[in-house]
């Protein structure tokens, strides 16, 4: 994301990858105001003299909308702002949709500016720039899973699994080897040599797929991870317990899930921890709140009473020098985090 000019309320951006694309369906939520280069049908070149049907022609001009609604998909260049036309050359009023994606030009408003949950993800976003996605492999004798990380999620891509586990009669060396064979030219058609790579898993299969990799002409960074399980759990190890840092460290995704396994630990343990809207409040108000963890969405409720009590959450925290992690849903400790109420506090003491 980089940001290409502020305005009174608000700011002009231009979007530079798909997490971007994340950000900004944060931001355009309904009552926002979103602007940006567009096409819209002109009725009135639709017909001809000699009385012959002509279909109207599609002409280029800058459409800002009052948003009503938002329909993003994750991991996708899908992103569509729908709303009225508040300012353009014609349709003033009419209903339009933004089809936003890679390269385009976006201002983002709102009447009084934009609140201060929007400046925090805003500020997160630019200053994170144009990260690469990873693809995170989890490596297993006779089953292979392969994921893609972004900034904000975790999205399976493919499982591989050999017939038989690797445990039938034969020679079970060269029936895997042929398996990580294979698996090893599917990865290199999915993730590029420019994309880092993280394998994972226990034992030392992943050891000997990294040279299937090498063999293949992979140029790829390749960080090599050991962990005590197998299978997806695997997979949120290597996030939660830093052991691909050298790669992911800076990823929002990994403070996301590091804080929320963080907090599931302090419940376990009847550490300094609360959850739900009531406890996270009374916590906030004594200054107790090291860190609040919140699904992102949470903060920009239709509603407007949720909406301003977590403003109102949020600012106290950050007034006693706390911390605010908005979290996205899309990887499983997000998932965890919807299951107890969206919103997880790590405190500095025990509150009563």
């Amino acid at each position: 994301m980089r940001r290409v000019k502020r305005l009174d309320e608000g700011v002009r951006l231009r979007v530079e990858s798909e997490d971007d694309l994340w950000v900004l369906s944060q931001l355009c939520r309904p009552g926002s105001m979103v602007g940006m280069l567009s096409h819209r049908r002109d009725s009135t070149t639709g017909t001809r003299e000699d009385g012959r049907a002509r279909s109207a022609e599609r002409k280029p001009m800058w459409i800002l909308l009052d948003a009503t609604e938002t329909a993003f998909q994750p991991f996708t260049e899908n992103l569509r702002i729908h709303g009225t036309i508040r300012e353009a050359k014609i349709d003033i009023g009419s209903h339009h949709t933004h089809v936003i994606g890679i390269g385009d030009e976006v201002e983002v408003s709102r009447e009084g500016g934009l609140p201060a949950a929007d400046l925090s993800l805003l500020k997160e976003s630019l200053a994170s720039g144009r990260r690469a996605k990873a693809g995170l492999l989890v490596i297993e004798a006779d089953e292979v899973l392969v994921f893609e990380v972004a900034a904000h999620g975790i999205r399976d891509v493919s499982q591989f699994t050999m017939r038989g586990g690797g445990k039938r009669a034969g020679d079970s060396t060269s029936v895997r080897r042929g398996f990580f064979e294979r698996v090893a030219k599917e990865t290199r058609l999915v993730f590029p040599d420019n994309m880092p790579l993280v394998l994972c898993g226990p034992g030392m299969a992943r050891e000997q797929f990294e040279a299937h990799l090498r063999v293949l002409g992979a140029q790829n960074s390749i960080v090599n991870a050991a962990t005590s399980i197998g299978g997806r759990a695997a997979a949120n190890e290597v996030l939660a317990e830093g052991l691909a840092d050298a790669l992911l460290g800076e990823y929002a995704l990994v403070r996301q899930v590091r804080a929320i396994e963080e907090g599931l630990k302090r419940i376990s343990t009847g550490g300094a921890v609360t959850y739900g809207a009531a406890p996270i409040a009374k916590a906030a108000e004594q200054g107790a709140v090291e860190a609040l963890v919140i699904i992102a969405s949470m903060m920009r409720s239709d509603d407007e009473g949720p909406m301003l009590r977590w403003e109102a959450v949020a600012s106290q925290v950050e007034g006693s020098r706390g911390e605010v992690i908005q979290a996205s849903e899309d990887h499983d400790a997000g998932q965890q985090l919807i299951g107890m109420g969206g919103a997880i506090a790590l405190l500095r003491w025990k509150v009563e």
